[in-house]
């Protein structure tokens, strides 16, 4: 399943591996996919410092965390999204907030799950009937479902 990622929870992941964010970003490949827009990685040396300081980890661990979670992430180049993909996109998130745009266009690209922290934008989305997003707690769900029909 192809789960598509923003910018908090790849930031929840990265300053904490062992939470539950960070255990289902590096040990869950058997069963999701995941995605994130390119720029993430540079959106992540941008706050680096404010990273290293929210952590409480040292340099080289928090750079170990950093590695370990971009061996789990596909980063998608944004300018082989569909232009339709944008359009939705837009049209979805311009009254919850545009710097979600990039998120929510990857997601209807790649056919996925949108996997958010940012409750505004969850909330916002599923008042317009957007279904194909989710929040930790409805990945816990899925993931379950999942290996239930596995077993």
């Amino acid at each position: 399943m192809i789960i598509s990622l923003d910018t908090n929870i790849i930031f929840s992941g990265l300053v904490n591996t062992k939470s539950t964010i960070g255990d289902l970003l590096i040990n869950s490949d058997e069963y999701f996919q995941f995605y994130s827009c390119s720029y993430m990685r540079f959106e992540i040396e941008k706050h680096w410092q404010k990273l290293l300081k929210a952590s409480r980890l040292t340099e080289s661990e928090l750079r170990e965390s950093q590695y370990r979670l971009f061996r789990k992430i596909h980063f998608f180049n944004e300018e082989l999204i569909s232009g339709e993909s944008w359009d939705k996109a837009k049209n979805l998130v311009e009254d919850i907030d545009i710097d979600d745009i990039d998120f929510v266009a990857i997601n209807e690209h790649l056919n996925g799950i949108l996997w958010t922290g940012d409750k505004a934008l969850y909330n916002g989305l599923k008042t317009k009937g957007y279904n194909k997003i989710c929040n930790t707690s409805d990945i816990l769900l899925i993931l379950e479902a999942m290996k239930r029909d596995k077993h």
